[in-house]
C-alpha cells in the first residue's frame, strides 16, 4: 500500500503521522521515518506495516519515559510501572528502561541514596526510611549502600531542632516540648551499641544539659 500523506502531529511533538491509501494510519516518530526512508508515493507491504508500528511504539516509549525521569526522579520499577499505565506493553517499557540505564538517566543507587538523604534530613529513622525504599520499588540490594550514606545522629539531631525551634529561644518549656522528638531522633539514627545511653540521656533533659548532650553525640 502506498503513502498518500505524512504530517507531524499537532498534539504531539514527537509523533508523525503516516496515512496510507484505503485509510490506514501509522503513528510513528522521526527516527523510523529517517531510518525506514520513508515518504510521499512510496509503496510498503504489509510486514513494513508492522514493523514500523512496533518500533514507534518502541520509540513513544523512549520519549515518554524520558519526559517522565526528566520531570522527578524515579525507580526503575515505578518507571516501568507507569509507562504499562500509559499503554505501553512490558517489553517496550523495560526496553526504554535499559536506555535510560545506559545513558545514566535512570540509576537506582542514585536514587536511593536521594531518597536516603531526603527522608535522613527529615528526621526519619532507618526503619522509616527501608519503608520508603520499599515502596518506591528500589531494589533490596541497594539498600545497604544508600543507608550507610545516611546522616549521622548529630545531623539529624540539628535538622529537629532547627525545624521545631524555629529560632525561637532555648529554653526549659522549648526543651521539654522537643526532647521526645529528640530522643525518637537518636534511638532511629544510632547504632543498637549506642542507642540505650543515648536515649536515657536524652530524657529529662535541662536547657544546660541540653547543649552537652549534643557536644557527646
Amino acid at each position: 500500500m502506498k503513502i498518500e500523506k505524512i504530517e507531524r502531529s499537532k498534539h504531539k511533538q514527537e509523533r508523525v503521522l503516516v496515512y496510507l491509501e484505503g485509510g490506514d494510519l501509522l503513528r510513528i516518530t522521526e527516527s523510523e521515518l529517517l531510518r525506514f526512508g520513508l515518504c510521499i508515493g512510496l509503496d510498503i507491504d504489509d510486514r513494513t506495516v508492522v514493523e514500523l508500528q512496533q518500533s514507534g511504539a518502541r520509540s513513544e516509549t523512549r520519549v515518554r519515559a524520558a519526559n517522565m525521569i526528566s520531570s522527578r526522579p524515579l525507580s526503575r520499577k515505578e518507571l516501568a510501572k507507569k509507562l504499562r499505565e500509559k499503554g505501553s506493553v512490558e517489553a517496550d517499557a523495560e526496553s526504554a528502561c535499559d536506555w535510560l540505564e545506559e545513558i545514566g538517566a535512570l540509576n537506582d543507587a542514585e536514587y536511593a541514596a536521594m531518597l536516603v538523604h531526603h527522608y535522613g534530613g527529615m528526621g526519619y529513622g532507618e526503619a522509616k526510611i527501608r519503608d520508603e525504599l520499599y515502596r518506591r520499588g528500589v531494589p533490596r540490594e541497594l539498600w545497604e549502600d544508600a543507608l550507610s550514606q545516611s546522616l549521622d545522629a548529630q545531623e539529624a539531631i540539628a535538622r529537629v531542632i532547627a525545624q521545631k525551634t524555629k529560632g525561637r529561644v532555648l529554653d526549659e518549656k522549648l526543651v521539654e516540648e522537643i526532647t521526645p522528638m529528640v530522643a525518637e531522633t537518636i534511638h532511629n539514627n544510632c547504632r543498637p551499641a549506642n542507642r540505650l545511653y543515648k536515649t536515657e540521656a536524652a530524657r529529662g533533659l535541662t536547657a544546660d544539659t541540653f547543649a552537652k548532650l549534643m557536644s557527646r553525640l
